[in-house]
């Protein structure tokens, strides 16, 4: 897979996602997606893909067990827009910047995912940036990351890698989807979307 492959699906479906959204458990109960959705908190999140010599990986974030909020949990970089006149793509910019060092001005914004509305009380906006920069490092803010790794994009939107669980929430039963990889478990909001990028990609 190539990053021109990528840019031209992100080109080819965005009228559609713009008006789309997924959330955590919308595979068995919609009506979870529509409940509340004028309180929800606006987010924005970083699906960032770096072109290694090994080829194309993502940037993904262990977050500190520290944290009131998913302590421990795999995410991506971002966070809940700050100000009234931030937009969505500068807010996952400046989150990306303050949690693993990222300088915005490498970076691209090559497309988005559909918004996904969480559990938790968040819509967020996953955006899909290149690092034009091959040999750049991160570097955590230990308040926040424990850990930043890398996983391989193929990997990471193979189907055959995504497991899908159940589990009873308000007498209903629910799903979420899961990508094990090594010693990390991504889960939750993180694995819908990439599922959600997956679909786009693959079909």
């Amino acid at each position: 897979m190539k990053i021109t492959d990528i840019k031209k699906v992100l080109s080819e479906v965005r009228m559609r996602i713009s008006t789309d959204f997924s959330s955590d458990l919308d595979f068995f109960d919609i009506e979870f997606s529509n409940r509340n959705s004028k309180k929800l908190i606006p987010a924005a999140v970083l699906f960032l893909i770096i072109k290694r010599k090994n080829g194309l990986k993502v940037v993904l974030t262990k977050r500190s067990d520290e944290l009131k909020h998913h302590p421990g949990q795999v995410a991506f970089p971002g966070g809940k827009l700050k100000l009234s006149q931030e937009s969505p793509w500068l807010c996952a910019l400046r989150e990306a910047q303050e949690e693993i060092g990222l300088n915005p001005k490498i970076v691209q914004n090559i497309g988005e995912i559909q918004t996904h509305r969480t559990i938790t009380g968040y819509e967020v906006k996953p955006f899909v940036g290149q690092v034009l920069v091959e040999n750049v490092s991160f570097l955590p803010d230990e308040k926040e990351v424990a850990e930043i790794f890398e996983v391989p994009l193929e990997f990471i939107l193979a189907k055959e890698n995504m497991t899908l669980h159940l589990r009873e929430i308000d007498g209903k039963k629910r799903g979420y989807y899961a990508i094990p990889y090594g010693p990390y478990y991504i889960w939750g909001a993180t694995a819908r979307i990439i599922k959600s990028f997956s679909d786009l990609i693959h079909g």
